[in-house]
């Protein structure tokens, strides 16, 4: 796990309650050192505060972004909706807002691993064809017109969840608890952001998608 924050006792707190749990936890104060730290060490986990000394923390996320689909947990103090979105739309897989409860971002922390984690083999393996999509849910790979398309693990479950019930409309309530767990129940900036990157993806035209659709106040459902 690597913990990047430029307030050394927010790092201390972190790294004594993470090992404390088995954790191994690596550590940088800035966004230069998290960026060659994450490209060493592959970490299963990033905690990321976005007032880095440096850059900024949306930049770092930009930047882990370009090779991998590592979960990243945003930290930090800005509270606004515009701060939290442009996090998510860069590729953040969860927010949380300082000062915190550490109980709550270990938590939030276990689910963003555990929406990491390769689902378990299936008898028999399921693949979706759509116009153009290939949808291979056992391996956890997409295909758009015969290119490989690169998910973030949030972006991967949010897609999953919409594939598995395939035609039926799923409430923005149920997609939350979903996703992100039972603790969501107000964040549909969350599902706004994530439903535009994976038209961004995987629709031919983003603009007026084909199979990611919203029913407005309702929810969403994907048409294949």
């Amino acid at each position: 796990m690597l913990v990047v924050d430029d307030e050394p006792q927010i790092v201390r707190a972190l790294a004594i309650n993470l090992r404390a749990r088995n954790y191994e936890v690596d550590s940088a104060h800035d966004g230069a050192t998290a960026l060659r730290t994450a490209a060493d060490r592959r970490p299963d986990v990033i905690v990321l505060d976005l007032g880095l000394p440096d850059m900024d923390g949306v930049e770092v996320i930009k930047g882990v972004r370009a090779w991998g689909r590592v979960p990243i947990l945003v930290l930090s103090a800005r509270q606004t909706s515009d701060e939290k979105v442009k996090a998510l739309d860069a590729g953040a897989d969860d927010y949380v807002t300082k000062p915190f409860g550490m109980d709550e971002l270990l938590a939030r922390l276990r689910a963003a691993v555990r929406r990491a984690e390769p689902a378990p083999p299936t008898a028999e393996p399921v693949v979706l064809q759509a116009e153009g999509l290939s949808i291979d849910l056992g391996a956890k790979k997409v295909r758009r017109d015969g290119k490989d398309v690169r998910l973030t693990p949030t972006e991967w479950h949010l897609l999953e969840v919409l594939v598995s019930q395939s035609g039926r409309l799923i409430s923005q309530k149920q997609l939350l608890k979903e996703v992100w767990g039972p603790s969501y129940q107000k964040e549909t900036n969350y599902l706004r952001v994530y439903m535009a990157q994976l038209r961004r993806k995987l629709e031919a035209d983003p603009s007026h998608p084909r199979h990611f659709i919203t029913e407005p106040g309702m929810g969403y459902r994907f048409e294949g």
